[in-house]
């Protein structure tokens, strides 16, 4: 087990919320938390970026000001991170083989 696996289990991401990643909307296996933050990811990573106000209210609902800013500098730093791999053609180095890696869905 690599050490990012090794981290998110120790925060309670389980093998039942990688395997419905793909699914989380209809999934009873997160929180409503985490379903917000992973909407919200999603509209993070569209391009271009058009993150609703209504989600960005239910975010604020949940999350203070401080802990908003965190999540959108994670989340637009793997984004960063995803796109510069890319760019330059970095692909993975072994460091997970035979780890789960879901993919996300593409969209129209």
């Amino acid at each position: 087990m690599d050490i990012g696996s090794a981290v998110s289990r120790q925060q309670g991401v389980t093998e039942e919320k990688l395997t419905n990643l793909a699914a989380f909307e209809g999934s009873d296996v997160y929180s409503a938390e985490e379903i917000l933050v992973l909407r919200y990811a999603m509209e993070m990573t569209k391009t271009p970026v058009d993150v609703p106000d209504a989600l960005f209210e239910e975010l604020k609902g949940c999350f203070s000001a401080k802990q908003l800013v965190e999540l959108t500098s994670c989340i637009a730093w793997e984004n960063y991170r995803a796109r510069f791999d890319h760019a330059f053609g970095i692909e993975a180095e072994g460091f997970s083989d035979g780890a789960f890696c879901p993919l996300p869905e593409r969209g129209s």
